[in-house]
């Protein structure tokens, strides 16, 4: 009954394939506007400086190695191509840096004269086979004026990107970020939304992410570098909506649910950021004084006995919605029972709403008033 794929983040939480390739488009798209620009190396630096040059919080940290960043500033000096940059215009007029950080930071560092990666003197790498002998293992201040001009002077082009519709999210930008960001690595849903989506919300993602409680019932101590813990807590905040449990029966896209819902501005509203927060924090608080640290936990597809130890997503959304719900009525909470959780578990229907279908708003509302049922003796159809 249940489809599920190898969990290659080493994280004890259990993928949904259904979830996991959960993937959409629509007709944002193409409402939105880009140009050209080239931009020389003094004025990016400046505007970094200023403000308005901004990197999302998924960048944080720095990650190119010191030979990967001394190759890049020997490129510059030598006049070779630089590939294009990617930005995308805010309604506060500001750049988002799409794709290019890395680029631009080393830059910006070696010029200040302190490399990121360890805050200490940037002098290029001194391998002679990698780095030209006329500034090797020099710093910036070591290059002659002229080089030192053809650094601050050289130019790089970049792509702008504005969306003009529509006006209250910006579901375009994700698929943007999503096509054409060419670091490294292929980015989570949540990483992206967490460049695209910056605001009021997103910090309280953040700020939920180190709640003591949650980590322990996440069931790792250590945030997701990949933030898919962030992710389940917006969850839980957006499938815990009138909208979904009252909703006719339809089938979502959970990653476009979540993306509007992030991009809704009324969602980054100061009395709603504090109506989540409560709303999280009371809510799980009720649920670890019940069932500790196994809330979310399932038992073996093929021995109802057991307790399988990693985090399923369906069933932390359901109990915590259902808590939610009883915690606002008012409904009196029995004394920890784990035996009632199990009961839950155990029953036919609750197992394939959890696994099959699972962003069907049939099977989420059918799943939540299992919940609502085996736990709290609400009857809620």
């Amino acid at each position: 009954m249940e489809e599920i794929i190898n969990d290659e983040l080493e994280q004890n939480v259990e993928v949904l394939k259904e979830e996991n390739e959960d993937s959409y488009v629509n007709d944002d798209l193409y409402n939105i506007s880009s140009w050209g620009a080239d931009f020389s190396y003094r004025e990016l630096i400046s505007m970094y400086e200023d403000g308005d040059l901004v990197k999302p919080e998924l960048q944080r940290k720095y990650v190119w190695g010191k030979l990967e960043a001394s190759r890049f500033i020997d490129s510059v000096l030598l006049g070779l191509p630089i590939p294009s940059i990617f930005l995308a215009k805010t309604e506060d007029n500001k750049m988002l840096i799409i794709d290019g950080y890395q680029r631009i930071m080393t830059i910006y560092d070696y010029v200040r004269g302190l490399w990121s990666g360890d805050e200490k003197i940037f002098k290029l790498s001194n391998v002679k086979e990698k780095i030209n002998n006329r500034w090797r293992n020099l710093a910036f201040s070591e290059l002659n004026d002229s080089e030192q001009r053809k650094i601050r002077t050289t130019t790089i082009h970049a792509i702008i990107f504005e969306q003009r519709a529509p006006k209250d999210g910006d579901t375009s930008l994700y698929q943007i970020f999503e096509r054409i960001n060419t670091s490294g690595r292929s980015l989570m849903p949540q990483e992206i939304r967490n460049c695209v989506y910056q605001g009021s919300l997103n910090s309280l993602l953040f700020k939920l992410n180190t709640n003591p409680t949650w980590r322990r019932l996440f069931g790792n101590e250590q945030e997701d570098s990949r933030m898919r813990d962030l992710e389940f807590i917006l969850r839980f905040l957006a499938l815990n909506q009138e909208s979904i449990l009252q909703s006719e029966k339809s089938n979502i896209s959970l990653k476009k649910y979540l993306n509007e819902f992030m991009g809704n501005k009324s969602n980054n509203f100061e009395s709603k950021i504090l109506e989540y927060e409560n709303d999280f924090i009371q809510t799980l608080d009720l649920v670890y004084s019940q069932f500790s640290d196994v809330a979310f936990y399932n038992v073996q597809s093929n021995d109802l006995t057991t307790i399988r130890k990693r985090f399923y997503p369906t069933i932390f959304d359901s109990i915590m919605i259902a808590t939610s719900i009883a915690r606002k009525i008012g409904v009196v909470v029995n004394k920890p029972n784990e035996e009632v959780r199990l009961s839950l578990l155990r029953d036919t229907d609750y197992r394939r709403y959890c696994s099959e279908g699972t962003m069907q708003t049939e099977h989420i509302k059918g799943r939540v008033n299992l919940a609502l049922k085996h736990l709290y003796n609400i009857e809620n159809e």
